[in-house]
């Protein structure tokens, strides 16, 4: 009977302690054995009731046990060292739910633009240029004409740098795109070219081509470019990626937008362990038909957690610095202009009923209050004739949204998913655009809360810098990183630290299907964590956005140190 006892013991006992941090005595049996013990930890779990511990235990790449230091070290052994966290904060992995991982290496490997003045970057391309061969195309992102206290560049002064290299140019959105004549020549394009459906080619008073072209109208140009990346490149260009946001903590991303060739390249790169960041793939529009047609269905979690193809995005509309977001009303500094739908309601309804009866999760781009209804109506009915439940439709950016559609998307199930650094971003030019009356309901985090919804938060990277904590002090300041306004944009839209972190960890992980195995700490879930050189919800609001990153953990793997 005794040792009846004992073995039921044996087996409960790791139970017991996952279950409820249990501290029992170890006589009828031997301590479990873990991978690594971290004690003395300032631990934000963010769980339900966000509690604090100071220890976590990691067995085979997830949390065994959080709690206090004296239960790990009384109730687990480790053949490694007990790793003191001295102190430091340590938070879940952060999630990046909204980013471009391919065009981030991109970025990374070429001429930096990045928020630069505009006679710096005419230099780089002149550089560049020199260089280069003729007709070698000189392509890069990241102009914001908004810092330049001016309209838009022009074709000519492209001309006077690079004129015997095509050029193109990305601005800082991605939804328009800066081409010198050369360019624009070998995409045949000129005065009585026709604007696409979904973009703009800009015109001078005269009717000469400015040299900016929006959205698909900028496509006409860049389907011009010749693929400049092998295979072996690209995947050097995911390395680049990888190093950053891990470097930041990041320990799962939301690719935004991907071709069935990168979905191949990370298949292999993830089988060989060759990247380490957690990646949600977003398959592009269109993209889906090929991947689809070959036998795929959703997948999530391949090669211990490390990919997910589950999703397809869609694009609705431009943006809001490029005037091509899709308006109700006309821009208030642009009369007679309303931006640029991309699809019908019958297109949108075909193309949302295709993928989500296959079973993969939507996540539409719209930033104007147009497009945020189009995807609200038109998804809306798809949802009820499928019967979906459990969707999780994602609205990607949700920035400028009539005050009637807010409540609605959230009744309808729809998940916000946010870059609150785009709101401080933004702030330069975004009432200009809509005015004073629009603007009250738009980036308006705090409306969302109210009405039960949840706020996926990410960068856009590289669209923003893909810094995590550059979004944490936005979201809470609602102020530029020179503190700029003093009392913050619209403070009264502004989140909790709390929020903020959710909307980094938990609400992340909500958005991608992830919520059982990460965006909290706790036991059964991934190992992966973030340790931070201070505490970001106690430290003066004004550091959090200077906040580094000393250790980044995923699957128990130390993928990130500072220093080294």
């Amino acid at each position: 009977m005794k040792k009846n006892f004992q073995l039921l013991f044996r087996l409960l006992l790791p139970v017991l302690v996952m279950l409820g941090g249990l501290t029992v005595p170890l006589s009828l049996s031997a301590a479990p054995q873990a991978d690594a013990i971290y004690i003395n930890g300032n631990i934000y779990t963010v769980n339900e009731s966000f509690s604090k511990a100071s220890s976590i235990v990691v067995r085979d790449g997830k949390i065994l046990y959080v709690g206090d230091d004296a239960a790990a070290q009384k109730n687990y052994k480790s053949d490694s060292p007990v790793v003191d966290l001295e102190g430091k904060t340590v938070i879940p992995g952060l999630i990046e739910s909204h980013m471009h991982y391919l065009m981030l290496g991109q970025t990374l490997d070429r001429i930096d633009i990045f928020q630069k003045p505009k006679a710096e970057i005419l230099d780089k391309v002149k550089a560049e240029a020199d260089k280069l061969p003729d007709g070698e195309w000189i392509v890069s992102m990241g102009w914001n004409n908004v810092l330049w206290n001016e309209d838009y560049p022009t074709k000519e002064e492209l001309d006077a740098v690079a004129p015997n290299n095509p050029v193109s140019l990305a601005r800082v959105d991605g939804h328009s795109s800066w081409f010198n004549s050369l360019a624009l020549q070998l995409a045949g394009i000129d005065e009585n070219t026709p604007n696409p459906q979904g973009g703009e080619i800009l015109k001078k008073p005269n009717g000469e081509v400015w040299g900016i072209l929006t959205d698909t109208a900028a496509d006409l140009v860049e389907s011009k470019i010749p693929d400049d990346a092998s295979e072996a490149r690209k995947l050097h260009r995911f390395t680049l990626a990888d190093q950053s946001v891990i470097s930041y903590g990041i320990t799962t991303l939301v690719d935004a937008g991907a071709a069935n060739e990168s979905i191949k390249i990370l298949k292999s790169a993830y089988e060989e362990g060759t990247l380490k960041v957690r990646a949600y793939e977003m398959l592009s529009e269109g993209e889906d038909i090929d991947y689809i047609n070959d036998g795929n269905e959703p997948v999530r979690d391949l090669y211990n957690g490390k990919l997910s193809v589950a999703a397809v995005k869609l694009v609705s509309d431009g943006s809001l610095g490029s005037r091509s977001a899709w308006l109700l009303q006309d821009y208030s500094d642009r009369a007679g202009h309303v931006g640029n739908g991309r699809w019908d309601d019958g297109q949108m309804y075909r193309i949302v009923k295709r993928v989500a009866e296959r079973g993969f999760q939507i996540g539409t781009h719209a930033i104007g209050d147009a497009a945020v209804r189009q995807v609200i109506d038109v998804q809306k009915k798809v949802i009820d004739e499928l019967g979906l439940t459990d969707h999780r439709f994602r609205i990607e950016h949700f920035q400028i949204v009539d005050a009637a559609d807010i409540p609605r998307a959230i009744e309808y199930g729809f998940i916000p998913s946010m870059e609150t650094v785009h709101a401080t971003s933004d702030m330069n030019m975004a009432e200009d655009r809509v005015g004073s009356v629009r603007i009250q309901s738009s980036y308006a985090w705090r409306t969302i809360l109210e009405n039960q919804g949840i706020i996926a938060n990410g960068s856009d990277a590289p669209v923003e810098l893909v810094n995590p904590y550059h979004g944490f002090y936005a979201a809470v300041t609602r102020q530029d990183r020179d503190g700029q306004p003093p009392e913050g944009w619209y403070p009264n839209q502004a989140l909790t630290r709390e929020e903020a972190l959710r909307s980094f960890t938990i609400w992340g992980a909500y958005a991608a299907f992830a919520e059982e195995n990460r965006g909290s700490l706790e036991a059964g879930k991934y190992a992966d964590f973030t340790v931070l050189d201070r505490d970001i919800m106690t430290c003066p609001a004004a550091e959090i956005k200077d906040i580094s990153v000393l250790k980044t953990v995923i699957g128990g793997e130390t993928v990130y140190e500072s220093g080294n």
